[in-house]
């Protein structure tokens, strides 16, 4: 898992390592996309790219994979394993570095105010594993793009009903942080704990506040609720 290291809530960031001449990149978001005030799970959501919108990414972290991502005039930070660029005839996820899209560098400062951050918001420690990306649809590579959930897995999993969703959100239970975005159709990491809902085969958590609902046998999250 990469570590965290290298976010920064509140830090002054610099374009760096690229020529001045790169251009920004387009790229296909594949699954409904927070936009964020900085580059983790943990920063305030200031919009939502829909799936299958296109944004203009400026540049990506090296360490870690949060890329400065614009739409519609907004400007954040989106995760890179669900932002899409065309690789020849397939797409390619921008976290797998396809060798025929150049996207500039950026990076973070001010290494003491990220650890005194990350511990604020309960990080201090590391999180607790990471999200598997497109854990129904396979891997972005090769996709095509229209939604993440076309495999057998997807159309096997349990859906909550609406008793369920009013459940998990009358029954808060306490945040695990995890890399990565809670996206519907990520699979959590092993060993993390889910709770019980009165409907057989679903099960919920709190993944970096969001509450979500998980199918149970295959630990996929089907649901974002809050």
């Amino acid at each position: 898992m990469k570590t965290l290291k290298t976010a920064l809530i509140g830090s002054v960031l610099l374009v760096a390592a690229a020529p001045a001449m790169a251009q920004s990149v387009t790229a296909t978001v594949a699954t409904d996309l927070n936009l964020r005030s900085g580059p983790g799970a943990w920063y305030e959501s200031v919009a939502v790219i829909p799936a299958n919108a296109e944004a203009s990414v400026e540049g990506c972290l090296a360490e870690v994979d949060w890329c400065q991502v614009t739409y519609e005039g907004q400007s954040g930070w989106s995760y890179a394993p669900y932002l899409a660029v065309a690789d020849g005839d397939v797409y390619a996820a921008l976290s797998a570095a396809p060798t025929s899209v150049t996207v500039k560098t950026v990076t973070t400062v001010d290494q003491a105010a990220t650890d005194e951050d990350k511990g604020s918001a309960a990080l201090a420690g590391g999180s607790a594993g990471a999200l598997i990306a497109y854990a129904l649809g396979g891997p972005v590579t090769g996709m095509v793009i229209g939604g993440i959930l076309g495999s057998s897995i997807a159309a096997e999993a349990v859906e909550p009903t609406t008793e369920t969703v009013t459940y998990i959100q009358q029954n808060p239970v306490e945040v695990v942080w995890l890399d990565g975005e809670a996206v519907v159709g990520a699979a959590l990491p092993t060993g993390i704990v889910t709770y019980e809902t009165p409907q057989a085969g679903v099960r919920y958590l709190n993944v970096n506040g969001t509450l979500v609902a998980v199918d149970a046998e295959s630990n996929v999250i089907v649901d974002v609720i809050s």
